[in-house]
């Protein structure tokens, strides 16, 4: 489990997950510390991610830097060998929450060239100030599940739930949405309540905020964070 130490600007982590994959049941399991700084926090990108394109897909973050690479933090379940998930019985207490604290080496691309999900990235327009809070409230959780475990509930303790509220707390402005739940469409609820790039229409937007073919032409290259965000849409208010 991640942990985060805090002293002041400075914020260093344990367990930060960067796995090497070769494929989707091969891989080295690798864990490492980062140092990161506050100071240095810039932006905020939200990932969408489907098994099959539809009304639920799964949502995580990463938070952008000017001085290193993006930390994505991804909030999941914790399932034992040989359990998958079931959607039902996440509503009764069989699944532990985890929050995988990674490199997009590994979060982003396990699922776009190995799992072969379909993975939309859009930049938020979020200003660093709310970026900090929302990242200071995300380590201060972590920190909570790592001495108390909670278990994962589909309807009140779940990835986009989780970042909606934890970005209520952070300063966000805003009502629930079915969205929220359904989360398969969360990106139209992020374009219509101007937290995305709205110049352009929301299906244009859509289509090039896809980067599964950025992601597999980059693959394992060291510059992977730099040649998925190559294309994108720039942030507009």
């Amino acid at each position: 489990m991640p942990r985060a130490t805090i002293d002041g600007d400075r914020i260093h982590i344990t367990g930060v997950r960067n796995f090497e994959y070769r494929s989707v049941n091969d891989f080295t399991v690798h864990y490492e510390d980062r140092y990161i700084q506050l100071s240095h926090l810039t932006g905020l990108d939200f990932f969408i991610s489907y098994w099959s394109e539809g009304l639920v897909g799964h949502t995580f973050l990463s938070f952008i830097f000017d001085n290193a690479p993006p930390l994505s933090i991804s909030i999941e379940t914790r399932p034992e060998v040989g359990e998958g998930f079931n959607p039902v019985a996440s509503l009764f207490k069989q699944f532990e929450l985890i929050y995988v604290v990674g490199d997009e080496l590994d979060l982003v691309r396990v699922r776009t060239n190995y799992r072969k999900e379909t993975v939309y990235l859009y930049h938020l327009n979020s200003s660093p100030a709310d970026v900090r809070r929302l990242l200071m409230v995300y380590l201060e959780r972590i920190n909570e599940l790592a001495v108390r475990p909670e278990f994962y509930h589909l309807l009140s303790n779940s990835c986009t739930i989780n970042i909606v509220r934890y970005a209520n707390a952070a300063g966000r402005a805003g009502r629930f949405d079915i969205r929220h739940l359904l989360n398969g469409m969360i990106d139209s609820y992020l374009y219509h309540s101007g937290r995305v790039n709205t110049t352009l229409e929301f299906d244009e937007l859509r289509r090039r905020s896809q980067i599964n073919e950025a992601a597999l032409t980059a693959d394992g290259a060291p510059d992977f964070s730099e040649r998925i965000r190559a294309s994108l849409p720039t942030i507009a208010h």
